[in-house]
């Protein structure tokens, strides 16, 4: 009788090594999946100084920790309008959007880790692959993108009419959208990744890194994503995963880029925008500036600055910023260029 316990002790044993054996590992980590987040603090979680300089025409009157900026308009009047009104050509950063990289599908970090339960199917959640050789594996996340014209709904100055309208709202998930897991698919979205899938191209983005961590990237680099690499193709999908931080600041530009493609991001800068936004297919990179505001707020000034264009390397920033289990899910505060013909 004891043999026979042991024998299908032993039958048992096996079957479920068997079974676990044929689970891949990212299954069970996207089941252990935690929600977690935290709603942005205006006071303590965002970096005020990053909407300077502001400037009048080509001239920037204020510029303190002597943050980054690009061109404006050159000269400080400027005109709008059908019967042309006369204005002063203001430039500023403005905090108005803000993008998170989650593991758990529908996992809202930005409002505190809510989990929705939109009543369909689960979405693929997070994975992360094996490296393979001396390689380092890829990983895959959801995003959300929010519109969070903060210095409006705080008031932080009444009656400028160069503030975007509006309030926090979730604007979009890719949760439900079906080219956000399908490199296939997004080729709708962006047949011109088929140009720039070749080791050249993408050697090429080594100078895009280069301008990326001593100021803005380079404009006319489009496929590039500086220091994180390419930016296509526009899903989830990143083939090397070198830490939740340099990812997620990825997948952060990659949403934005694909929103501008699909015309629901718009251009906001330059002579081009001192009336109004403008459509802005091809993501102009070097209008946005980044900061962390999740897990770990980026408010630490390094250099008088805290906030990064799109691109720069993570080495210098973004060490200690993740951590397991409550920090492994990121969102960032973004801070758009914008020109504004003030007294149109």
């Amino acid at each position: 009788m004891n043999r026979l316990r042991h024998r299908i002790a032993a039958a048992l044993a096996s079957v479920l090594l068997l079974i676990l054996g044929g689970l891949p590992i990212p299954a069970l980590a996207a089941g252990a999946a935690t929600c977690t987040g935290k709603f942005p603090n205006p006071i303590t979680d965002i970096c005020w100084s990053c909407i300077l300089p502001i400037s009048v025409g080509s001239a920037r009157i204020a510029n303190f920790g002597d943050q980054e900026d690009i061109d404006n308009p050159g000269s400080p009047v400027c005109s709008c309008g059908v019967n042309p009104v006369i204005g002063l050509s203001i430039g500023f950063w403005e905090p108005a959007r803000h993008v998170e990289a989650v593991r758990k599908p529908f996992c809202l970090t930005s409002l505190g880790g809510i989990n929705l339960d939109p009543g369909i199917p689960a979405p693929e959640a997070a994975r992360f692959t094996r490296p393979e050789g001396d390689g380092d594996g890829g990983s895959f996340y959801q995003a959300h993108y929010y519109t969070n014209p903060v210095m409006y709904w705080l008031e932080v100055v009444t009656d400028f009419p160069c503030l975007e309208k509006g309030s926090f709202d979730l604007a979009y998930l890719t949760e439900v959208d079906p080219l956000w897991n399908d490199d296939e698919l997004t080729l709708i979205l962006n047949p011109d990744a088929v140009l720039f899938a070749n080791p050249v191209a993408i050697a090429a983005c080594a100078a895009d890194c280069v301008a990326a961590s001593l100021g803005f990237g380079i404009r006319e680099m489009f496929w590039c994503a500086g220091c994180q690499g390419g930016l296509y193709p526009l899903d989830g999908h990143v083939p090397y995963h070198l830490g939740g931080v340099r990812t997620a600041e990825l997948i952060a530009q990659r949403l934005t880029a694909k929103l501008h493609r699909e015309l629901v991001a718009w251009g906001w800068h330059g002579r081009a925008g001192l009336c109004g936004p403008y459509f802005l297919p091809v993501m102009d990179k070097t209008a946005y500036k980044t900061q962390l505001t999740y897990p770990i707020p980026a408010t630490e000034k390094e250099g008088g600055r805290c906030c990064q264009p799109f691109g720069r390397t993570t080495v210098t920033w973004g060490a200690g910023k993740e951590y397991p289990v409550m920090g492994e899910d990121f969102a960032f505060m973004l801070f758009r260029k914008r020109n504004c013909c003030v007294g149109y």
